[in-house]
């Protein structure tokens, strides 16, 4: 049996955690540059803000109720998800992280010590003890009924935030899918529910009773392998070590407009190091670095302009040095005067897992002494709730993402950590 682990409205919970004065009150997150809504407690649901609405739309329309906007706190959410994650495995014996606000759980053997709906209510109140984050609990004989069983703790209140479909109660498994439209299957994305409903499958049970040789033919095996799943036959195993990642990209679009080259230097530089330190974490050596640099597209009266070079290194390296002087070298072939840039980013590929290599005798930077102690240093410092950077970065840019209504980091900041006073 597998559990899926979600948390209620991530972003939106989050940002209440520590201001209970906020709780039942309608209250909407934003994305980068406080573009659009992209988190909803569901008191705003009920105010008739959807995903995506414009922050410059929302702030003209008047409602019942005031409310509550908050930038993108991502060093909150990150911290919040990790304590989630924590809790998870205190009770459960593994646990796979498959998004920030989602996780699968192993519950083999479970139904021997405890029921499974007693297991998953046991899993909310250690969560919200521990955290004040509500989550659902979805439990079935494979992943993707993991996963429609969450749906529907979510879509029916008298489930109580736990749902467990077992192999043992096959027509509540069929009763739930019946109910479940197929665009809310785990992978089937709106392409292919369009395509669906054309030949007739709008549920999740019409689609499990599909046959499995039509599915791959019209459509590709990844389909099938959803028909196998929602069938109680499991394809997708739990991975409790996530396969390292082939690519690493680093990018934002900027608070406000860049004009000079000095600025995205200085952007550049701050994308190399934080994707260097991803690097780090992943515990690979990279070999080939990429910038790329955009104009908006979108705007009528300035000529688009988008470009990306590459610089490919002699030994692979993951010294924030190097891949900041590599970064540089390649901005400095695409950079062009008389643009307002928009958006720029570093990319990092051809991973090694060791740095161990053989040297090349033309290479001109030859590897650094003592460079992984020195990247320890720096990541240890940074991790410790204290910032170290380089000065490459510049002080204080202007072109750093808008956040104009940022929510204290609680929990990763020593200077921002809440005050309890007494009497």
């Amino acid at each position: 049996m597998f559990g899926l682990a979600d948390v209620n409205s991530f972003y939106a919970s989050c940002e209440k955690v520590f201001r209970p004065d906020l709780r039942n009150k309608p209250l909407i997150v934003l994305s980068n540059n406080d573009g659009c809504c992209i988190a909803r407690s569901k008191e705003a649901k009920r105010l008739g803000i959807r995903m995506g609405d414009p922050w410059f739309k929302i702030r003209e329309q008047q409602y019942t109720e005031q409310l509550f906007v908050f930038s993108s706190n991502y060093e909150l959410y990150a911290s919040l998800s990790n304590r989630v994650m924590a809790c998870l495995e205190e009770l459960t014996p593994g646990v796979e992280a498959y998004s920030i606000d989602e996780m699968f759980l192993d519950l083999r053997g479970l139904e021997t010590a405890i029921s499974y709906e007693a297991f998953g209510t046991q899993l909310r109140e250690h969560v919200y003890a521990c955290t004040r984050l509500t989550i659902g609990v979805g439990m079935g004989p494979t992943k993707t009924l993991a996963k429609s069983a969450q749906w529907a703790s979510k879509e029916w209140p008298a489930f109580r935030g736990v749902l467990a479909l077992t192999p043992g109660n096959p027509a509540r498994t069929a009763k739930m899918l019946s109910l479940q439209p197929v665009q809310e299957i785990w992978g089937v994305g709106s392409r292919i529910a369009r395509k669906l409903n054309t030949m007739g499958i709008t549920t999740a049970l019409q689609l499990a009773q599909a046959n499995t040789a039509f599915i791959r033919k019209n459509f590709n095996v990844v389909l099938e392998r959803t028909v196998r799943e929602l069938n109680g036959e499991s394809c997708i195993a739990l991975e409790e070590a996530p396969p390292p990642k082939q690519q690493i990209v680093c990018s934002r679009s900027f608070g406000e407009r860049i004009t000079t080259y000095d600025a995205m230097r200085q952007a550049v530089c701050q994308y190399a190091e934080r994707a260097a330190e991803k690097l780090r974490g992943e515990r690979q050596y990279c070999r080939h670095i990429s910038v790329f640099i955009k104009t908006s597209p979108f705007s009528a009266t300035e000529p688009y302009y988008s470009n990306v070079a590459s610089e490919k290194l002699l030994t692979v390296t993951q010294d924030t040095r190097d891949i900041i002087a590599a970064a540089v070298r390649a901005l400095e072939r695409i950079w062009r005067d008389d643009h307002r840039y928009a958006k720029a980013g570093v990319m990092l590929n051809d991973f090694s897992g060791s740095g161990i290599a053989q040297l090349n005798l033309f290479d001109e930077q030859p590897p650094r002494p003592h460079s992984q102690e020195l990247m320890s240093v720096v990541d240890g410092i940074n991790h410790s709730g204290l910032q170290v950077w380089f000065a490459g970065r510049g002080i204080a840019p202007q072109w750093k993402m808008k956040r104009e209504m940022l929510s204290p980091a609680y929990t990763t900041r020593w200077q921002e950590l809440p005050l309890a006073r007494i009497g």
